[in-house]
């Protein structure tokens, strides 16, 4: 039974499932074995007569034959979980290894799809590409799997490459920003407005669960007092320092603040804040709290503002420019470490 011409048969495809399950499985602490023998017997009961007869029941059947075959709970489950989210708002896998088969045989999909130049086009869409990757994405997010995409993404690649087809570069960031496309619909869907998801993706998280740890930070973030000011400064900071970029100023993020070098008040306060906070929120963005570290990124705004009320930052002697314009950027480096605030609108 061929999947896709150039693709080749669902054994084919099965084989890949099961590699990419096994390895899927064994980061989210499943058995490895389990995992791959799930993938392997994924699309059997599409071969029998009930299936055959009756589409609608793949998977179901497929669990009850495994059962019935005396294959283990978590291999058998995986049958009917391979296929969830089969619908908006359908019930997610909630088993590992279940987890393991529905994200691996979607992003086979996803991947060879993609490979041979076919991705969704207007309103066509015959492998359901987008179904298939907002599938993985409400899995790993609503359920809270600490997987990267990007490196899924990539494993899936060289198990296509391991079967002898090549794919040409650049396809793992093709993939990639499809996803995300689809993550931009599935937080509109929820309420959560563009620019907030915009300043996610600006810092490119690989991790959507991850990733929606922090838009959720950064909406709240938006309603507190001081969020509009630090948004403008922030904007305003990437400006001047892209500016001074395109003039030849280049700037290292291993560069330091000198402080003989700050001469006004304002400069001065706004070093020793940047400091501090730096070193308070380290421990929040350690355990990912990104909620508590904007909250406290937010007692930046009266030192930001009196900074840029007070300071010419572009200063005629060389040595005072640069440190001043290192200044502002260990701010965005700051802030930069959740996501670019610059691109929330008022």
């Amino acid at each position: 039974m061929v999947f896709q011409q150039r693709l080749g048969t669902l054994f084919d495809k099965s084989e890949r499932i099961a590699g990419l399950a096994g390895v899927i499985g064994e980061r989210l602490g499943a058995d490895r074995s389990e995992a791959e023998r799930a993938g392997q017997l994924a699309k059997c009961d599409l071969m029998s007569e009930m299936v055959g007869e009756f589409p609608e029941l793949q998977g179901i059947m497929g669990r009850y034959y495994a059962a019935h075959d005396g294959e283990s709970e978590g291999v058998a489950g995986a049958m009917d979980e391979q296929y969830m989210p089969r619908f908006a708002g359908d019930q997610l896998p909630a088993h590992p290894v279940g987890q393991a088969v529905a994200i691996a045989d979607k992003l086979d999909t996803l991947v060879g799809i993609f490979g041979i130049g076919q991705p969704p086009t207007g309103s066509k869409d015959p492998f359901a590409l987008r179904r298939a990757a907002l599938g993985i994405l409400r899995t790993l997010i609503e359920q809270g799997l600490e997987l990267d995409l990007s490196e899924l993404i990539d494993e899936s690649i060289a198990h296509y490459n391991a079967g002898g087809l090549a794919f040409d570069a650049g396809l793992d960031g093709q993939v990639f920003d499809f996803m995300m496309e689809r993550l931009r619909v599935y937080y509109g869907d929820i309420g959560i407005s563009v620019d907030v998801f915009e300043a996610v993706l600006a810092v490119r998280p690989t991790r959507p669960y991850d990733f929606d740890q922090r838009v959720r930070a950064v909406n709240a973030f938006r309603e507190l007092a001081g969020a509009e000011s630090l948004a403008a400064a922030n904007k305003r900071a990437s400006n001047i320092l892209r500016q001074a970029g395109e003039k030849g100023e280049v700037l290292g993020d291993s560069d330091q603040v000198d402080g003989s070098l700050l001469q006004e008040p304002a400069e001065q306060a706004l070093a020793e804040r940047i400091a501090a906070v730096g070193a308070a929120v380290a421990p929040a963005l350690e355990r990912f709290d990104y909620t508590a570290a904007l909250q406290q990124m937010a007692e930046l705004r009266e030192p930001v503002d009196a900074f840029f009320d007070q300071v010419m930052v572009m200063a005629e002697e060389d040595r005072v420019r640069r440190n001043r314009l290192v200044l502002l950027n260990r701010l965005r480096r700051l802030f930069l470490q959740v996501a670019d605030v610059s691109q929330l609108q008022g």
